[in-house]
């Protein structure tokens, strides 16, 4: 069995208009709820083998944050086609993790991210920013996911409500 932990990226900023969208980068409220999320993760011992992120550079920092709250101690590996993406790239990436990492975190976009849950879990759940899905996957290999393999959403963090939503 495999564990996919999908996490949104923190709340970003849009003080700076010039800048494009790739370089914008957390802003106060995304900066205190990233490493709080990584501390859930702790808590809720789901630490994962491996952390793949989009480029972004709100992505970027979200990723730092909630790994050094964790405890995460590897490498967290920054794919561009996960900026923006859809599900098929989150799954040709998730399908090249190794077959030793039997929980992996995915840090990236909307909507992209709750197109992913919905395919994997057949549930149509909001993510909204440091949202965090735990999905159980019962496959074997990563290479053996499938766009058809059907998970289970375990759980559900939604920091704004600082409650973890069960679901239904």
């Amino acid at each position: 069995m495999k564990t996919l932990l999908v996490l949104r990226h923190a709340k970003s900023s849009w003080k700076d208009d010039t800048l494009d969208d790739h370089d914008r980068p957390l802003n106060k409220r995304g900066k205190k709820i990233a490493p709080l999320m990584g501390k859930l993760i702790a808590k809720q011992n789901v630490v994962p083998d491996l952390i793949l992120s989009s480029t972004a550079k709100r992505a970027r920092s979200t990723a730092k944050r909630a790994a050094k709250a964790m405890g995460y101690k590897g490498d967290i590996i920054y794919e561009p086609a996960l900026y923006l993406a859809e599900p098929s790239a989150y799954f040709k990436a998730i399908r090249d993790c190794a077959n030793t990492q039997d929980r992996v975190m995915i840090i990236g976009h909307n909507p992209g991210l709750e197109s992913l849950v919905q395919t994997m879990t057949g549930m149509d759940k909001p993510l909204p920013t440091a949202a965090l899905a735990e999905v159980q996957l019962t496959i074997q290999s990563w290479k053996g996911l499938k766009r058809n393999t059907k998970g289970k959403l375990c759980n559900l963090w939604i920091p704004r409500n600082a409650v973890s939503v069960r679901p239904s």
